[in-house]
C-alpha cells in the first residue's frame, strides 16, 4: 500500500510532502503539543523557515501559539488593499520617511499593476499559485514595471509576514526567481568632450552653467535646480550639496539629498570657475538663497524639468546626440572622472553613492583609460628591451 505522504525528520519539527505535492510544516512546542503551520508550502525550503522562525521564537521567549488567539487573527486579517494602503502610508526605510517620488512610484505600481489583481483577496489567503499567476500577466514586455511590481509586492509580503506581535502571514508567497531584476534598457553612452562642449554653446546663455555643473561636477538635476547663492563657496571652489527639489503632483518639495552620502562638497574643476562667477553676476539674484537655475529670470521659482527641456533637446540635437539625456550629463562626469584615475571611494564621495556598485559602473565604463594603461604596459616592454645589453 503506497503511503499518503512522506515525512522528513529534522533536529526541530518536522516537513511533510502531502500528495498534492506541497508541503506542511508541524512542530511540538514547548508545552508538548504538536502545532501546525496554517497553510501548506509550495516549497520545502519555505517550511523549513516557517520551522525555523517558530524556533527562533521559543529560544528568544517570544513563542505565542494560543490556537483561539491565532484563529481570531485569521479571521482578523486584512485584504492586501487595506495592508498594502497602511504599508505605504507608515514605510520608513532605515528610519526615513520615503522620498515623495519613490512614494508616488510606489502608489502608482500598486493602482496599476497589484491591486486590481490581488487587492480584494485576504491577505492571508495569497499563495504561491496566485503570485506566479499574477506575474505571468503582469505588463507583457514592460521589463522594468515587471520587475519594480514584482519587487514592491515581495516587500510588502516580507513585512506582513515579520509583523509583531503576531504575523499576519506565516511566510511570503512571492517566490520568483530573478524576477525582481531587469537589464538596464537605456545603454548610456558618455558624451564627447567636442559633444558637451557643442551642447553647451547651443544652449541659452543663463543654462550653460547648468549644464557644465551637470557633467564636470556629476550633479543631480534636483540638486542644481535646488542650488543656490550661498552653496557656492569661492574661497575653497566647492559647490556645497546639501538638498535637492522634486516635483509631485504639481508641487515642488525640498527635501535632503537622495541618501546621506548625497549630502557633499563638489570642487569645481578650475576651467569652470570663471563661468561660474559670471553666472553669479548676470544671471543669479543678491543673497545667499537666491537661486542659480531658477524657472525665470525674477529667480522666485524652481525649474522644472519640461523648462529645461525645451531648450536641451535642441542643444543635444545640434551635437548629434538626440539619444543624450539629460542625466546622461551626469553620467559623462563620472566616466571622466574615472578616467582621471579617481578610486573607487573618490568617485563614491564626488558622485554622492552610499555603495560601490553604482561607482564601479563609471570605472567600468573609463574604457578609453584603460586602453591607454594597456599601452603604457606595453611601453614598459618597449623600454626593458632598448635597456638589455647588445
Amino acid at each position: 500500500m503506497a503511503r499518503a505522504h512522506q515525512r522528513a525528520r529534522r533536529s526541530f519539527g518536522r516537513v511533510e510532502r502531502l500528495p498534492s505535492g506541497n508541503y506542511r510544516a508541524g512542530y511540538t512546542g514547548p508545552d508538548g503539543q504538536l502545532y501546525r503551520a496554517s497553510t501548506t508550502f509550495d516549497a520545502k525550503d519555505d517550511a523549513i523557515a516557517w520551522l525555523s522562525a517558530r524556533r527562533a521564537e521559543i529560544q528568544m521567549e517570544v513563542w505565542a501559539p494560543d490556537v483561539a488567539s491565532r484563529g481570531a487573527r485569521r479571521r482578523e486579517s486584512p485584504t492586501f488593499r487595506a495592508y498594502a494602503d497602511l504599508w505605504l502610508e507608515n514605510r520608513k526605510t532605515k528610519g526615513r520617511e520615503l522620498r515623495p517620488t519613490t512614494r508616488r512610484q510606489y502608489r502608482m505600481l500598486l493602482d496599476k499593476f497589484i491591486l486590481p489583481t490581488l487587492g480584494d483577496q485576504r491577505i492571508d489567503r495569497i499563495n504561491n499559485d496566485d503570485v506566479n499567476a499574477w506575474y505571468d500577466d503582469l505588463a507583457p514586455g514592460r521589463e522594468t514595471i515587471r520587475a519594480q511590481s514584482y519587487s514592491l509586492l515581495r516587500t510588502i509580503f516580507a513585512c506582513a509576514a515579520s509583523e509583531r506581535p503576531a504575523p499576519f502571514i506565516p511566510y511570503n508567497p512571492a517566490h520568483i526567481r530573478g524576477a525582481g531584476s531587469t537589464k538596464r534598457a537605456h545603454q548610456v553612452q558618455p558624451a564627447t568632450l567636442a559633444e558637451l562642449e557643442m551642447i553647451v554653446a547651443e544652449l541659452p546663455d543663463r543654462y550653460q552653467l547648468m549644464a557644465l555643473l551637470a557633467a564636470w561636477c556629476a550633479m543631480r538635476f534636483g540638486e542644481l535646480a535646488e542650488l543656490r547663492r550661498g552653496d557656492i563657496d569661492l574661497g575653497t571652489n566647492r559647490v556645497k550639496i546639501r538638498r535637492g527639489v522634486v516635483r509631485v503632483d504639481g508641487e515642488f518639495i525640498v527635501g535632503p539629498p537622495k541618501s546621506d552620502a548625497g549630502s557633499r562638497d563638489v570642487a569645481i574643476p578650475p576651467h569652470l570657475l570663471p563661468m561660474v562667477k559670471e553666472h553669479l553676476a548676470k544671471h543669479t539674484g543678491p543673497g545667499k538663497d537666491a537661486l542659480l537655475f531658477p524657472a525665470a529670470a525674477d529667480g522666485n521659482h524652481h525649474m522644472a524639468p519640461s523648462t529645461l527641456y525645451k531648450v536641451y533637446y535642441p542643444a543635444r540635437k545640434a551635437a548629434g546626440r538626440e539619444d543624450l539625456r539629460w542625466h546622461d550629463l551626469r553620467h559623462t562626469g563620472a566616466v571622466l572622472a574615472a578616467q582621471t584615475g579617481a578610486t573607487l571611494a573618490e568617485l563614491m564621495g564626488r558622485l554622492g553613492h552610499s555603495t560601490p556598485g553604482a561607482a564601479m559602473r563609471y570605472q567600468h565604463a573609463a574604457a578609453d583609460r584603460d586602453a591607454e594603461i594597456a599601452k603604457r604596459l606595453s611601453a614598459l616592454v618597449g623600454a626593458q628591451r632598448e635597456d638589455e645589453p647588445r
